[in-house]
């Protein structure tokens, strides 16, 4: 599916920032009464600077109240608010992403999380962001970007639904063109009778037999002869002996007295002719009257 094919309000997307990123702090380290305090004075001086304006400055409160206690899901949550209002919706993540790993109920990260998804045209995924962090914490704000993002959220959704209704049925038409291919395939097979010389009775029965050869991916082989014919009588029991011997090679016999107009249409001037066919096409002929040559012809052609 190409989101490139949906119409989508892109207007606030922007491009993605790459780090370098600010520290995290050391998760494992044991934060002390002292340090508690001191995260909670930057961070009042954080929400200060945020209030004039001055969101570098109060990034770089935030960080060092994080460094100060990198135990509080909510200092992350902060700052990744802060970054967001920074439009490094990547920084803003990676906080929130801490911020949830620490407290997964905090709706402050859930909010920041899904507005720095939708800086990034993450439109589902800050959908069901922003839909949680109303859910656990109601905000004007929230409601009112996810009013923003859920359009086009449910364009993806429902582009995603129809694609995949028309893959399911792509997928059913090929099973269903697999099965018909399969079920001509047996058909074809069961007119063959592996193993078997089959004897032709008319130019009907001969076109048949090679569509079904077709249809088998098989290699097809027309044995032209006739009763008078002393080379013939010599090959008639080798030929017999190779249709055993290769039952999934069709082994066809044309008696030319019998039907002289099927040899005719085939240019037959000297017996005992072979030819050999594949998608009904002739890749080889020859006049054969040694087993072993004939053999050769046979593997030859079955492999080509």
């Amino acid at each position: 599916m190409l989101e490139s094919d949906i119409e989508l309000d892109e207007s606030d997307v922007v491009a993605p920032d790459n780090g370098p990123f600010d520290e995290m702090g050391y998760p494992l380290v044991e934060v002390s009464e002292e340090n508690q305090e001191a995260a909670e004075v930057l961070k009042s001086y954080a929400l200060n600077a945020i209030c004039e304006g001055q969101l570098v400055e109060a990034k770089d409160h935030l960080t060092g109240a994080i460094m100060l206690n990198p135990k509080s899901a909510l200092l992350f949550a902060c700052r990744a608010t802060c970054f967001v209002k920074l439009k490094k919706p990547n920084a803003a993540i990676r906080d929130a992403d801490a911020a949830l790993q620490m407290n997964p109920d905090l709706a402050r990260g859930y909010k920041a999380r899904g507005m720095a998804r939708a800086m990034l045209g993450l439109w589902e995924e800050a959908a069901t962001d922003l839909n949680v962090a109303s859910k656990l914490d109601f905000d004007e704000e929230t409601y009112m970007m996810l009013k923003k993002v859920e359009p086009n959220a449910n364009k993806i959704k429902d582009h995603r639904q129809r694609y995949e209704q028309l893959r399911r049925e792509n997928e059913m038409r090929k099973l269903n063109l697999e099965r018909q291919r399969i079920q001509k395939v047996a058909e074809a097979v069961r007119v063959l009778h592996d193993g078997q010389v089959i004897e032709i009775n008319d130019g009907m029965e001969l076109q048949t037999k090679l569509s079904a050869a077709d249809t088998a991916s098989r290699l097809a082989i027309i044995y032209f002869m006739a009763t008078w014919c002393g080379p013939c009588c010599h090959m008639n029991p080798i030929y017999k002996a190779f249709a055993e011997k290769y039952p999934k090679i069709v082994f066809l016999k044309v008696d030319i007295e019998k039907l002289s107009n099927v040899a005719i249409g085939w240019n037959i001037i000297s017996i005992p002719t072979f030819f050999f066919l594949k998608k009904n096409i002739v890749v080889d002929r020859a006049i054969l009257t040694d087993k072993n040559k004939l053999e050769m012809k046979i593997l030859q052609n079955a492999d080509s």
